[in-house]
């Protein structure tokens, strides 16, 4: 996984108050922990941050004043509405170290055409080294039947990763598609009854 380097001022003020004037100033208040340090308050650019986030597990190079780190996101608030980001939780990461993360898992393929993919979990959590964090994990589920599940512990984890959740935790599985009730038949019967009996038709008299 490449870094993402990201300017880093050393914050001096705190509250509410002072961390209203650094969003006003399009920067985000981030406080870095770890490996026994005191926790350091800094102020980064929010756009820069912003666009770091969309990557899951982004690896950020904190550079400035008395700050040359490495750091993975461990907390984030957002607006909740507007979507901008408040506050960052960092943590202090060394190279060769393994963190434990979750990392996306998405599918391939189509289920067998009798069933429905029920996924029950969009993530899984994994140990890595904290410089070498997989992006993802896929799983194929080509022509997989009704009733067939794959567990955590099934998954082909990428190389370097291992597994950090129970492994009989039940990632995804295939259902049986509703029986669809025949409504049209119904709604054609239900149109019938309620029709008005149509009167014979008169016949010409003779004259």
């Amino acid at each position: 996984m490449s870094e993402v380097r990201i300017a880093a001022e050393p914050r001096t003020t705190f509250g509410k108050g002072a961390a209203r004037k650094i969003r006003r100033a399009d920067k985000v208040p981030a406080v870095l922990y770890g490996h026994g340090i005191d926790p350091m308050h800094l102020t980064l650019p929010g756009h820069e941050v912003l666009l770091a986030l969309r990557t899951p597990n982004v690896l950020i190079r904190l550079k400035g004043e008395g700050v040359d780190e490495l750091a993975l996101p461990k907390g984030v608030q957002r607006d909740p509405i507007k979507g901008f980001v408040e506050h960052v939780d960092l943590l202090l990461v060394k190279r060769g170290e393994k963190v434990t993360v979750e990392i996306p898992v998405t599918t391939v393929g189509d289920v067998h055409p009798d069933g429905l993919l029920d996924q029950q979990l969009v993530q899984v959590a994994v140990e890595a080294e904290a410089t070498h964090i997989p992006t993802g994990v896929e799983v194929d589920v080509e022509g997989l039947e009704v009733g067939t599940a794959v567990t955590a512990g099934q998954l082909q984890l990428p190389q370097g990763a291992t597994l950090a959740a129970d492994p009989e935790t039940v990632i995804l599985q295939v259902i049986a598609k509703p029986v669809e009730a025949p409504e049209e038949a119904e709604e054609a019967a239900e149109e019938a009854a309620e029709a008005p009996a149509e009167a014979p038709a008169a016949e010409a008299s003779a004259e």
